[in-house]
C-alpha cells in the first residue's frame, strides 16, 4: 500500500531499532524475573531503568539533532545499543546486566530521537511513522514466535535487540551528515534549533504531559502481561509467546488501517475514541482468568494501540516542522514507558491484576479529554489557498502536505496567526462584455475565495 519512493526506509529501519525494546518489554522483564535472582518488582525496575535511559537520550538530544545531523548520532546510538544489550545478554551477573541494559537503552533512545526528528521533517510524517510501527510490530511478533523455542535464557530478547541495531548500522550511510536542514527553507544556514522559539508551546506541553501518562498506563500493563498470562490466565511459555505474536500481528492490521485512513478522520477522533477503547481492553486483559479472555484483551488492545500511537506521533510532528516537539513528546512517552514496568509491578503486587487494570483504565479515560482537545485545537483554521505563514519559512504547500490538510486549505502554523479580513469594495456594475472588461475591482460578493476563512 506504500509507494516505495515515498517512504524513507533508512529512517524506518532506525525507528525500528529504537522502538524494539519497549515492544519486547514483557518477555525481557519476564525472563529477568525467572532466569536471574530478581523478584518481579526488581525485574520491573531493571526494565524501567532501561527505558528511563532511553528517554534521557531523547531529552538531551531534542534541540541538537539538526545541528549534529542524522548519521553521526544514529551510528553512535546503534553502537551503544549493540555493546550494551550484547553485554547484558552474555552475562548473568546482575550488576553487569543492569549496566548493559542502561547503556543499551541510551543507545536505543538516541536512535529513536534521530528517527523521530527526521520523520517529523518529512512531507508526510504520518505515513513514515506508520511504516515504522508496521516494521517494529512485525519484527517483535517474529521474536515472540521464535524466542520461546530457543530456551529460557534471559539474554535472548536482549540479543535480538542488539542484532537488530547491528543490522541497521549499514543503512546509516544513507542518512545526512553534518548540519542537516529539515523542511524546505531550513537548510544549513537556517536558524539554530536552540534559538528559534518552539511554536504551539501550550499545546505541546499539554500533549507531552498527557502522552507521558498515556504511555505509563500502557506499559504498566504491558510490563506485567507476561506474568498475567502465566500465573493468572494459565498459559504456558510457548502459548504466551503465540498470544503476543498474534496480538502484534493484529497490531499490523491496525497500523495498515491507520495508514489507509491517513488524515481522513482527522486526529481528534482516532486519539480520543481510540484511548477510550484501549481503557476497556486493558481492564479486560488485566482481569482475565482464562486463556481465551487474556488473548481477547491482548489482541484487541494491540490492534488499537498502534493506531492511536501513529496519530499521536503525527500530531506531535505537526506542531513543529523542525521535529523538536516530535522528539520532546516522544521522549515524554519514553519517560512514561520507563516508569511502566515498575508501576505495574507495584500496583499488581499491592492490589492485584484486576484492580490494577481498573485503575489504569480510569486514568486513560481521564486523559482522553485533554488529548482530544489538543488534536482539535492544533487542527488549524483553514486560510486562503496559497497563503504563507508570517515571518517567512515553510511554503504553504509543504505545511499542508505535512499535516494532512485537504488540498486548497492551509493550516494555521507558527506562533502568530495571520488574520484574514474581509473587505467589501464598492464598484460599478460589471460591463456586459466580461471577457474584454478592463482590470479593476469586482463586487465583493463575486470575489473568488471571499468569506471568513
Amino acid at each position: 500500500m506504500f509507494a516505495p519512493r515515498s517512504i524513507p526506509w533508512p529512517l524506518v529501519a532506525l525507528f525500528t531499532a529504537g522502538y524494539l525494546p519497549p515492544y519486547l518489554l514483557p518477555t525481557t522483564v519476564g525472563r529477568l524475573d525467572t532466569s536471574l535472582p530478581l523478584s518481579t518488582t526488581q525485574a520491573g525496575a531493571v526494565g524501567s531503568a532501561l527505558l528511563l535511559s532511553s528517554a534521557t537520550a531523547g531529552f538531551l538530544l531534542a534541540s541538537r539533532v539538526q545541528r549534529l545531523g542524522a548519521r553521526t548520532p544514529a551510528r553512535f546510538g546503534l553502537a551503544l545499543a549493540v555493546l550494551g544489550y550484547g553485554a547484558a545478554a552474555l552475562t548473568t551477573a546482575v550488576p553487569a546486566v543492569v549496566a548493559g541494559a542502561v547503556v543499551g537503552g541510551f543507545g536505543s533512545g538516541t536512535a529513536m530521537t534521530v528517527a523521530a526528528a527526521r520523520i517529523a521533517a518529512e512531507r508526510d510524517p504520518h505515513r513514515a511513522s506508520t511504516a515504522g510501527l508496521l516494521s517494529v510490530s512485525a519484527l517483535a511478533g517474529a521474536v515472540y514466535l521464535t524466542v520461546p523455542h530457543l530456551g529460557r535464557a534471559h539474554g535472548l530478547p536482549l540479543a535480538a535487540i542488539a542484532l537488530t541495531a547491528l543490522a541497521v548500522w549499514p543503512l546509516t550511510g544513507r542518512l545526512p551528515g553534518g548540519t542537516a536542514g529539515t523542511r524546505a527553507g531550513h537548510g544549513a544556514d537556517g536558524p539554530d534549533d536552540t534559538t528559534t522559539p518552539l511554536p504551539h508551546r501550550r499545546s505541546g506541553l499539554v500533549l507531552a504531559a498527557t502522552v507521558l501518562c498515556w504511555s505509563l498506563a500502557q506499559n504498566s500493563l504491558w510490563g506485567v502481561s507476561g506474568r498475567i498470562g502465566l500465573t493468572q490466565a494459565g498459559l504456558g511459555d510457548a502459548a504466551l509467546g503465540a498470544v503476543f505474536a498474534v496480538a502484534l500481528g493484529a497490531g499490523l492490521v491496525g497500523v495498515l488501517v491507520a495508514g489507509a485512513l491517513g488524515p481522513r478522520l482527522g486526529r481528534a477522533m482516532p486519539v480520543g475514541a481510540g484511548t477510550v477503547l484501549i481503557a476497556g481492553c486493558i481492564a479486560v486483559s488485566a482481569a482475565a482468568t482464562t486463556p481465551a479472555a487474556f488473548a481477547t484483551g491482548e489482541i484487541a488492545w494491540n490492534t488499537v494501540y498502534p493506531v492511536v500511537l501513529s496519530y499521536l506521533i503525527g500530531l506531535a510532528a505537526s506542531l513543529d516542522g523542525r521535529g523538536r516537539w516530535a522528539v520532546l513528546v516522544g521522549s515524554a512517552s519514553s519517560l512514561g514507558t520507563s516508569a511502566g514496568p515498575l508501576t505495574g509491578s507495584v500496583l499488581s503486587a499491592q492490589a492485584g491484576y484486576p484492580v490494577m487494570g481498573l485503575v489504569l483504565g480510569a486514568g486513560l479515560l481521564l486523559l482522553a479529554a485533554p488529548m482530544t482537545a489538543v488534536a482539535l485545537h492544533t487542527g488549524g483554521r483553514p486560510l486562503l489557498p496559497g497563503a504563507i505563514r508570517r515571518r517567512g519559512g515553510t511554503p504553504a504547500a509543504l505545511v499542508a502536505a505535512a499535516t494532512g490538510t485537504p488540498s486548497g486549505a492551509v493550516p494555521e502554523v507558527g506562533a502568530v496567526e495571520q488574520p484574514v479580513v474581509e473587505i467589501d469594495v464598492e464598484a460599478p456594475a460589471v460591463a456586459v462584455q466580461d471577457a474584454y472588461d478592463t482590470a479593476g475591482p469586482r463586487q465583493a460578493a463575486a470575489t473568488p475565495g471571499s468569506g471568513t476563512g
